[in-house]
């Protein structure tokens, strides 16, 4: 039997399987159906989304390869950036891939452990970002208001510590939702992302304790990085605004606008995908938020810094040479 849901880029078909003695079912498998309201853009989309998922790839990768060989980007602001860029692309080829083959596929399936697998890469990544962009806050508070104690501060080893710290909380976070997810029965619902939220909305049995994690984990990992984010630029504008001369100060803020601009487009977006449970829901307007938070935000990173960065833009005019 087959029930209608809304999927992660698409709207899709659910084959499920009666659990004997109830009335209970299981899933089993998804049938994507793409952007199904739009069967004469499907070579249009394809084109599109192939073209946001390359640029996404050689922009993150042409940042980790100029921070790679350019001495005058081995710090650790530049550190931290590669890492990010690193983590954007695992982040775009999550979903991107598998949309793109699916776009011409007659019959787009994947299995539920394949999307158990697909929440766990996604929240693992998200989580992550989320945590390795307050450290990046960290250093450039440290930079500007502790200039003289930036290189105890900011030693390699601690640089490695907050890198890895912040793979572990997005790792962490990330299983013990999927765990949690794995047991859940799952029930007809109208819409289906792959996401942890509306997951719990698919579910017929008690999530009670699945809600109770994600409302922790909200505060810890969504929450608690951006406060400490918000914090850590309060005191750098508090700090930047207290040097005399004007070219101080511009020079001062130049070194953080880029960190700040990904900051805002990245909470800005997660915020829009997560904060609007109960606003209802449309294909059009799911495809665009998820649009925005899992496929332009990855995009948009290496283009800002490469931008908004002298290093980085003289480190890419060298590497094109």
């Amino acid at each position: 039997m087959h029930f209608h849901y809304g999927f992660f880029f698409s709207h899709c078909f659910v084959a499920m399987t009666p659990l004997e003695m109830n009335n209970q079912t299981d899933v089993t498998e998804f049938i994507f159906l793409g952007f199904s309201n739009h069967p004469k853009l499907q070579g249009l989309f394809f084109l599109v989304f192939l073209l946001i998922y390359l640029t996404t790839l050689l922009g993150n990768m042409l940042i980790i390869t100029a921070t790679r060989i350019s001495p005058a980007l081995h710090t650790p602001m530049y550190y931290f950036l590669s890492n990010l860029s690193f983590l954007d692309i695992c982040y775009t080829s999550t979903t991107i891939p598998v949309m793109l083959v699916n776009f011409f596929r007659e019959k787009k399936t994947i299995s539920y452990e394949g999307c158990l697998s697909q929440i766990f890469f996604l929240v693992t990544c998200a989580g992550t970002e989320g945590v390795l962009l307050a450290a990046m806050a960290y250093d450039r508070y440290v930079a500007i208001c502790h200039p003289l104690q930036y290189p105890v501060l900011m030693r390699v080893k601690v640089c490695i510590f907050l890198v890895a710290g912040s793979w572990l909380c997005g790792l962490v976070n990330s299983v013990t939702h999927t765990v949690l997810a794995a047991t859940l029965t799952l029930c007809q619902c109208d819409h289906f992302l792959c996401d942890i939220p509306l997951l719990l909305k698919l579910s017929c049995s008690d999530t009670s304790l699945n809600e109770s994690v994600l409302h922790v984990a909200s505060a810890t990992i969504g929450l608690s990085p951006c406060l400490f984010t918000g914090v850590s630029y309060i005191l750098i504008i508090s700090s930047i605004l207290r040097i005399p001369s004007a070219q101080g100060r511009s020079k001062a803020f130049s070194t953080c606008a880029s960190h700040l601009t990904v900051v805002v487009v990245f909470y800005g977006t997660a915020n829009f995908n997560y904060d609007r449970t109960n606003i209802g829901y449309n294909l059009d307007t799911d495809i665009l938020v998820s649009v925005l938070f899992c496929v332009i935000t990855p995009m948009l990173n290496p283009i800002i810094y490469s931008l908004r960065n002298k290093e980085v833009k003289g480190a890419l005019r060298k590497l094109s040479r």
